[in-house]
């Protein structure tokens, strides 16, 4: 058996293209793979064959760990699906940057000013935002089918995962400032 490096984490794991999942059926396959994969049951096997077990062991952990995280799972869909680009190649919406430039303003005045009152506002608003960006998108997520899902799902899926990565740094910046 020749293991391609394109080989898709959900055909690994026998599950549907999904970007939410049953978990603990995910957790039950990785550790039915574990023990099928387990490079220790093929000591006696020829070197070729123990190489191939280490691949599937290395494939299914990477599987595992790309599928068990929500994020890391809505990137890998949109990666698999062609939607989104390189790292840096990818557009945030601009009428979501220009909305985003209260708080942004707001971040940077804690620069000079380090005011809790003002720090919890824009953890506020930032919590605000997340859930907003998410209510755009929750139907598609919940009751995405790969085989009927069209390009405009998936931009608007898209589009709230670059948003989401824009809060989270936000959210990263914000929490510096409540540990000076």
């Amino acid at each position: 058996m020749h293991l391609e490096d394109s080989m898709n984490y959900f055909e690994f794991f026998d599950i549907p293209v999904q970007f939410q999942l049953d978990e603990a059926q995910l957790k039950r396959q990785y550790y039915v793979n574990s023990k099928k994969y387990h490079p220790d049951f093929y000591t006696l096997e020829s070197a070729e064959k123990q190489a191939e077990i280490l691949q599937l062991s290395t494939l299914n952990n990477e599987a595992y760990n790309t599928l068990a995280n929500f994020d890391t799972r809505m990137r890998y869909v949109l990666q698999l699906k062609g939607i989104l680009a390189e790292e840096g190649q990818n557009t945030i919406p601009q009428d979501f940057l220009m909305s985003m430039m209260d708080i942004n303003e707001a971040l940077m005045e804690l620069e000079f000013d380090n005011a809790p009152v003002a720090r919890e506002q824009v953890a506020q608003q930032l919590a605000e935002q997340e859930t907003s960006i998410y209510a755009d998108i929750t139907d598609i997520i919940t009751n995405y089918d790969d085989a009927i899902a069209t390009d405009e799902q998936l931009e608007k899926v898209k589009d709230y995962y670059l948003k989401k990565r824009y809060l989270l740094r936000i959210r990263e910046n914000l929490n510096k400032f409540a540990t000076l």
